[in-house]
């Protein structure tokens, strides 16, 4: 047991001493070292896991623009549900969710990024027999495209000078 424990510890030295990192884990540059957040909704499934993967990459978020290194402004985080397929009874059975959020990014007094937009889609069935479960893989569908807008904004992030 000792010895696997061992191997393992070994392994993961040997790892991070030849440079592996983990995808999307890229350190975020000297310039995203104090932003300043404005969010158009900051109590979306986006927004609170933009603050959080910041916070995360060592960033200090500011509650003043004066304080920041740079500002992130995300002008668009907006969530929409499309009827795809209907059944005879003209009831949907079929959706799509659409996911898009817009950002940009100032410091110093000019554009470091400019505005960005990235959207994603999802498509999922719908039985209204199955209403409060398909309602919970709608909610969850989404979130994992907000963690997914998140890291393409971070890797964005991280291409900053």
């Amino acid at each position: 047991m000792a010895r696997a424990k061992n191997a393992i510890f070994v392994g993961i030295l040997a790892l991070g001493g030849c440079g592996f990192r983990l995808a999307g884990s890229d350190p975020l540059p000297g310039v995203m070292a104090r932003p300043y957040l404005t969010l158009k909704d900051p109590y979306t499934d986006f927004s609170r896991e933009f603050e959080h993967q910041l916070k995360a990459s060592g960033a200090m978020l500011q509650v003043s623009k004066e304080a920041a290194t740079a500002t992130v402004d995300v002008t668009k985080d907006l969530v929409e549900q499309r009827t795809l397929a209907v059944s005879a009874k003209n009831i949907p059975t079929e959706y799509e969710l659409t996911y898009t959020v817009t950002f940009s990014v100032h410091g110093a007094g000019k554009e470091l990024l400019a505005p960005q937009t990235i959207s994603l889609s999802k498509d999922f069935s719908f039985d209204e027999n199955l209403q409060l479960a398909k309602e919970h893989e709608a909610d969850i569908l989404r979130q994992q495209m907000a963690r997914d807008l998140v890291a393409i904004t971070m890797r964005r992030l991280t291409s900053l000078k």
